[in-house]
């Protein structure tokens, strides 16, 4: 007999009625999928055994036959718990909606606080025996936002997360690239092994063979050990390759070697060894071009590229900005004696207008920057460096009425002086150097006023 395979458990929302796109993505990216079950078409609720299940009934888009069928289908289910959408408009009094009502365990009234739904689901405890899953959300707490954008992105992570393939890690420099390939491994099988970092670009191409697939002893002057790599030190492990896109085309020939047969060399021996590790691979440059230019191997980018990860950049991030600022100072605030303890209206809405060319790892850097010396209990716009557009204003007001002021000035004491430049520089007590510098600034030709 065939051995039944050993499936990892999913967490899914059956969802009777029609979920909405803000919905799914959510659910998606705290980790539950979501099986739309239309009342009016012939519907199986069925999983694996091993699955989490929880009902939601969603009163505002069902009508009294579709309850009735619905209330057949959680018939067949009764172990099943079951939540609710409600709208105001719906017949609360109707035998089959009463029921169903009761049948449910809590009530969201429309429009549904999505945030308080995901709290309730991630605490329901359905089983006594089923896995602790708060690993998994702390993975993923170090990816904070509530953007379209980072909900798209972490809902894709976790479906790549335990599929034992290479992943392309892109996105700007600080997004967080390093991060995601943290959560990527801690939510895989993989998970409790080796996790290995390296930026490719920080190490000298002479030493990068040596750091990556090791050494025998007298392989090169220095050599005075054998020494194992990178990658047999992640045997069953993760192996994080950052800026993949510097990686020697010497070394690209033996890492392919590692994608193609798992195996790898160590410098000054033939023999090859056998590894296993999953490969995950960070850039921020255009891999594309690189290839297009002959600097990255062709083969090795197909392999690479067998899944790929977008961090979004923070300025594509709308209303995360606040949110992150806000961690970090409380993270900040729980480690160091510091006064601060928000933001100020003005700060707030100069991080959100900035472009922050750094991204995640520049926002963190000001706000501890900021933590540390300012003398107030909210941060200000000077404290994080930051420029509000009033006080832009206020400053080139500023400057315009100081450049007229001088203007005024320079031209009343020359012709007090009858336009005598040594004579000015007297009375403005000024060399006559400077005398000659603030004509040419404020355009006055000395021969025209004469």
């Amino acid at each position: 007999m065939a051995a039944i395979p050993d499936f990892p458990q999913q967490r899914c929302v059956i969802w009777f009625g029609k979920p909405g796109a803000r919905e799914r993505v959510m659910l998606a990216a705290s980790g539950w999928q979501i099986r739309a079950v239309l009342p009016q078409q012939p519907a199986d609720i069925g999983l694996r055994g091993n699955d989490l299940l929880i009902g939601l009934i969603d009163f505002r888009s069902t009508t009294r036959c579709e309850l009735e069928r619905i209330e057949v289908l959680i018939g067949e289910h009764r172990h099943m718990p079951l939540f609710a959408i409600t709208s105001a408009d719906f017949p609360h009094s109707e035998p089959c909606t009463a029921r169903l009502l009761a049948a449910c365990q809590q009530h969201f009234a429309h429009p549904a606080d999505l945030k308080e739904l995901l709290l309730q689901l991630q605490s329901f405890d359905l089983d006594a025996s089923a896995p602790d899953t708060t690993h998994a959300s702390e993975a993923l707490d170090t990816l904070l936002g509530e953007s379209t954008a980072m909900l798209g992105m972490r809902a894709t992570l976790r479906k790549f997360a335990p599929v034992d393939l290479p992943v392309l890690i892109t996105g700007e420099t600080g997004t967080g690239k390093e991060v995601a390939a943290h959560a990527l491994h801690h939510l895989s099988s993989r998970k409790g092994k080796p996790f290995h970092a390296i930026n490719c670009g920080a190490i000298p191409a002479t030493l990068l063979q040596s750091e990556l697939f090791g050494h025998e002893r007298g392989a090169f002057t220095g050599a005075n050990a054998r020494r194992q790599g990178l990658f047999e030190t992640a045997h069953t492990g993760t192996v994080f390759l950052d800026e993949i896109g510097d990686l020697p085309l010497d070394a690209q020939t033996s890492l392919l070697r590692v994608l193609q047969e798992g195996t790898i060399e160590r410098i000054g021996s033939n023999q090859p060894i056998p590894v296993d590790v999953r490969i995950l691979a960070a850039t921020h440059v255009d891999l594309e071009q690189a290839v297009a230019e002959g600097r990255f191997r062709a083969d090795l980018y197909y392999r690479l590229n067998v899944l790929r990860l977008s961090i979004p950049p923070l300025r594509k991030r709308e209303g995360d900005i606040e949110l992150l600022a806000r961690h970090f100072l409380a993270t900040f605030r729980a480690h160091h004696p510091i006064r601060a303890r928000g933001y100020s209206a003005a700060a707030r809405q100069a991080m959100a207008r900035f472009h922050w060319p750094g991204n995640v790892r520049e926002l963190l850097n000001r706000v501890q920057r900021a933590a540390i010396t300012s003398e107030s209990e909210l941060i200000s716009c000077a404290d994080m460096e930051l420029t509000s557009d009033g006080a832009e204003a206020q400053t080139a007001q500023l400057d315009c009425a100081r450049a007229t002021a001088e203007r005024e000035t320079l031209l009343a004491c020359l012709e007090q002086s009858q336009y005598n430049i040594s004579a000015c520089a007297r009375l403005m007590k000024v060399s006559r150097v400077t005398i000659y510098r603030l004509c040419r600034k404020h355009r006055l030709d000395l021969e025209t006023l004469r």
